[in-house]
């Protein structure tokens, strides 16, 4: 492939680079959008083989930026998504020529009828849709003890400070490796509890979990309509926030998106000038959260806190949230998985005419040696439920989940300590705030010595995300931990 080089600079520049570097570099009339799709599609064929985070890329990715390229000299910029290459979670629709499979063989060959909601804002924020990035399969809800980051459809993906050595973080595992490695500008996960801030954690990222209704779900093959939710994932808190205010807004087609209130729909990067936290009160999760984390992610916790300390935040230690030791069970999960999938299903075309988790299954069965290495448990445990989400378990369930992560969990831990925002250690606050529906934001926050990333995180109540992206950005522009993998 012919890459593109620049008058007084080489490639180099383009790792690590912003959303912000890039788009000067277009005004400045140094790079094209043309030049950076080939730029990043070389990173790809050069480095993803040991990673294996990309599944497919978009055959038209270069004609579309030729005409962004176009448009920006006659018209100007839309924004600044304008020209800017970003990848999709493997379970995200794209009205193209690219597949959306959950990562599963058995929808290798659907090809959407059009975009998700996401995917359609993205586009007319002037985003160039790259590719789609390799995922758990369905999510992490086939079976028990599937590794993070494992498809049928795409293998494994590794981690690409460790490749072997460290978890890649599920199940947005591609998206996570793929933007560590600077193959995009940033990328799009989904999250239902975890599968966003997991792989951020684990990929040195930002990664913003919405509040559930911020970003339509529609065009998103489900697990959970409680708790599912698409999120960006990226390398700044900067950019992850051009990416939520292009992504968020009302869809009539999703009912959550209507509970929006009008002090939410936003210019998220506009909260992001502020570099201090005079006047912000942050409590500190204290156990079961901090529980088994190593000595060195203790010291990185402390080294973190001690930052925001030094931006003006005041912090509250020890912050007890009443239901943390709750157990939390999967059965919302169950039950909703097969009411959502076999819905999504029904308008696919598939031509091996799956149509229903059942079908899913068969198939499964018919080809065990790709599809059942790890078993499809989780799988047939949901099709055992009726569908119709009518069982008195379910909607107990139900129930239970909302009271306990709110009004007994983050919503009391905040209104008692008269909190802004709750900080955990890495993630460790993803499936209270998931069971909420609630936001959270992961930052980098170092890397233990044998080369691990850690961040931090930040939790809210509902359509809270200002408050986390401003606390984020101040500790990342005062911290500036994040560091890309080193590659042979």
């Amino acid at each position: 492939m012919d890459i593109p080089k620049f008058k007084n600079k080489d490639n180099n520049w383009l790792i690590e680079a912003t959303i912000d570097d890039i788009q000067e570099k277009m005004t400045a009339g140094e790079v094209t959008s043309r030049d950076l799709v080939q730029m990043y599609l070389h990173r790809i064929a050069v480095y993803d083989k040991k990673i294996g985070s990309i599944l497919e890329i978009n055959p038209d990715a270069l004609q579309v930026a030729e005409a962004l390229d176009e448009e920006r000299k006659t018209k100007g910029a839309r924004g600044p998504l304008h020209g800017i290459p970003i990848l999709l979670k493997d379970n995200i629709d794209t009205g193209d020529k690219m597949h959306t499979s959950a990562g599963s063989l058995a929808l290798a060959k659907h090809v959407a009828s059009s975009d998700a909601f996401v995917a359609d804002r993205l586009r007319k924020a002037g985003a160039i849709l790259l590719g789609k990035t390799n995922m758990t399969e369905w999510a992490n809800f086939m079976t028990f003890g599937m590794p993070s980051g494992y498809s049928s459809r795409g293998g494994q993906t590794m981690n690409p400070y460790g490749p072997g050595e460290f978890d890649v973080g599920g199940s947005s595992s591609g998206s996570g490796a793929s933007v560590a490695c600077n193959f995009a500008a940033a990328a799009i996960g989904t999250e239902t509890s975890g599968s966003i801030l997991n792989p951020s954690l684990k990929n040195a990222l930002v990664g913003i979990k919405p509040t559930v209704g911020l970003l339509s779900r529609r065009g998103i093959i489900p697990i959970s309509h409680s708790q599912d939710t698409p999120g960006p994932m990226a390398r700044t808190v900067k950019d992850a926030a051009y990416l939520i205010g292009a992504m968020a807004g009302t869809d009539e087609k999703d009912p959550a998106t209507r509970a929006i209130p009008s002090s939410a729909t936003i210019d998220y990067a506009a909260v992001l000038q502020e570099k201090d936290l005079k006047g912000v009160r942050i409590g500190v999760a204290g156990e079961p959260f901090i529980l088994r984390l190593s000595k060195h992610k203790l010291k990185l916790m402390e080294e973190a806190k001690s930052a925001l300390k030094e931006l003006g935040a005041e912090l509250v230690e020890d912050v007890q949230i009443p239901s943390s030791k709750h157990i939390w069970g999967f059965d919302l999960f169950t039950y909703e998985f097969k009411a959502g999938l076999n819905a999504y299903l029904q308008g696919t075309r598939l031509p091996n005419q799956i149509r229903s988790l059942a079908d899913i299954i068969r198939f499964n069965e018919a080809y065990p040696d790709k599809m059942l290495k790890y078993g499809q448990k989780l799988l047939e445990m949901s099709e055992e439920t009726s569908g119709t989400l009518t069982e008195p378990e379910y909607i107990l369930a139900l129930e239970q989940d909302l009271r306990l992560s709110r009004e007994e969990g983050i919503d009391h831990a905040l209104n008692e300590y008269r909190l802004d925002a709750i900080f955990f250690g890495g993630d460790r606050g993803s499936v209270i705030a998931a069971r909420a529906g609630y936001p959270t934001v992961i930052v980098p926050a170092g890397f233990v010595p044998n080369g691990e990333p850690f961040g931090v995180s930040f939790t809210g109540t509902a359509f809270s995300e200002s408050v986390l992206l401003k606390i984020a950005y101040a500790f990342e522009q005062a911290t500036h931990l994040r560091k890309p993998p080193k590659f042979d």
